[in-house]
């Protein structure tokens, strides 16, 4: 058995991890887009690294688009299996995917119409087409279900309390009348997160493949979001008459802002100022989570009893239009709005931080990662001026971070999610999804924990692992 990793390898986006059995059987984990990595982004989503023709199975994780954005790519390319996920996920898929087909598409007729005379055509990475080929290709598997792909490969899913319908996932492969049992993490959430349950515990492992974004970070703030969330709209709407600007995810992080205002809204603690979020993507990805009420944790369950919609509030509005969208600009009251994307590199709320970022009464507030080279990263590190619209403009305007927000655990929760195993028995423990500096210290403190084997894979780096398991049942 081989492992090699296509993304997400010494960085945080692009999630791919290819298995190869010695009979030559391909199981893909993941196949997402890169984001947020500079000018070199788009050469890293034109290529694999693989041929997707040869690969015989694929294995979604969650429905963020850096796990699962080239899906579309990877079919139009020769891929014709199945795709295994949970149901959550693929309603989920659905709706980003066709999302992103729409962007890939408009992006390629804009730059086209600016290409110099001569120059060969940009096509999008995808179509609308390629997606609705894809989604043909999708299997449901809930939590918890044992299923067979092949003679020589079983999976099954456990929840990953990350988004809605996320998933670790673990594979029992047999070669040389030998099993071997592999535990993908995909994004592990936060042991008590707002809304979702937290991560499940799951059998021993052979080998892991751990994700590391917060590897050496705390998500510790000393008061509790609903309590941040207040005093940033107080200060800013009330006190300074102006605008708080949230960029963020629209799946996940959307939902946990809303669901905090509607706690505030339920103690009678909400500001009376218009609430807008601004962003299609989010309204529906909203809805997704309104119909997989299995995935809530007993806090929401107990909301649930006296308020029938937790993600609603009075002042609320979804802003569908562009027209509404660009009318928010030209609206100076004082006002809260959440548009994506979160780390800020596309979508309406670039437009809105260039609307507000050269006014000291406004507030931009980040609530989850962002890469270092991001808009939101660079606004983080403390830029004073940043690159928006072609030009350089000037950061006035207040910046904010509210670090608990994040749906990926930081080490304390990554240690708790390999709890349940017993570090002596772990083969290899392979760190993915991560800054490599981050991913060093992880490192480290794995060591200290037990986990004596930690590689770090580089790009497209393949490794070679040994199939006869150290434990037995």
């Amino acid at each position: 058995m081989k492992i090699a990793f296509h993304g997400a390898a010494r960085a945080v986006t692009g999630s791919k991890h290819l298995i190869t059995l010695k009979n030559n059987t391909q199981i893909l984990l993941d196949c997402g887009m890169f984001q947020g990595m500079g000018e070199a982004t788009e050469k890293l989503n034109s290529y694999f690294g693989f041929d997707p023709s040869k690969v015989t199975y694929m294995i979604l994780s969650h429905a963020h688009i850096d796990h699962c954005g080239l899906l579309p790519r990877l079919v139009a390319e020769g891929f014709t299996g199945n795709i295994f996920c949970t149901p959550a996920t693929m309603d989920l898929a659905r709706i980003l995917l066709m999302d992103s087909a729409k962007i890939q598409t408009q992006d390629a007729e804009y730059a086209n119409k600016k290409r110099p005379h001569g120059e060969e055509p940009e096509e999008p990475l995808y179509t609308e087409d390629d997606v609705i080929t894809t989604l043909s290709q999708f299997k449901i598997v809930d939590y918890g279900e044992e299923f067979q792909i092949c003679p020589e490969v079983s999976v099954s899913f456990t929840d990953a309390g990350h988004i809605v319908g996320s998933a670790a996932v673990h594979l029992t492969i047999k070669e040389d009348n030998e099993s071997t049992r592999v535990t993908f993490s995909g994004d592990v959430g936060r042991y008590g997160d707002l809304l979702l349950k937290s991560p499940q515990t799951f059998s021993q492992a052979d080998y892991i493949i751990m994700e590391s974004t917060y590897g050496d970070s705390l998500h510790k703030d000393l008061e509790p979001i609903e309590s941040m969330l207040l005093k940033i709209i107080q200060h800013t709407c009330i006190d300074k008459k102006g605008k708080v600007v949230i960029p963020a995810f629209s799946v996940g992080r959307t939902q946990e802002l809303l669901y905090a205002l509607n706690s505030l809204e339920l103690k009678h603690k909400l500001p009376d100022v218009p609430f807008y979020v601004d962003s299609p993507l989010s309204a529906q990805a909203t809805q997704v989570l309104k119909n997989h009420p299995e995935v809530y944790n007993n806090g929401v369950k107990e909301v649930l009893k006296i308020d029938d919609d937790p993600f609603s509030f009075k002042g609320l509005k979804f802003i569908e239009s562009v027209e509404e969208s660009k009318a928010l600009n030209n609206d100076h009251r004082p006002c809260v709005i959440i548009s994506s994307s979160g780390m800020a590199e596309g979508g309406r709320v670039r437009h809105h931080i260039n609307n507000t970022i050269g006014n000291s009464k406004n507030t931009i507030l980040m609530v989850g990662y962002a890469s270092p080279g991001s808009l939101a990263g660079r606004l983080l590190a403390g830029d004073k001026t940043v690159y928006l619209f072609r030009q350089n403009v000037q950061v006035i305007a207040e910046i904010l971070s509210i670090q608990s927000m994040s749906a990926h655990g930081d080490y304390e929760d990554l240690l708790q999610f390999l709890s349940s195993q017993n570090p002596s028995l772990v083969k290899q423990l392979f760190l993915v999804h991560g800054e490599y500096q981050v991913q060093q210290h992880f490192a480290k403190r794995l060591n200290d924990h037990g986990f004596k084997h930690v590689a770090i894979p580089e790009y497209h780096q393949v490794i070679e692992c040994e199939t006869k398991p150290i434990w037995s049942t």
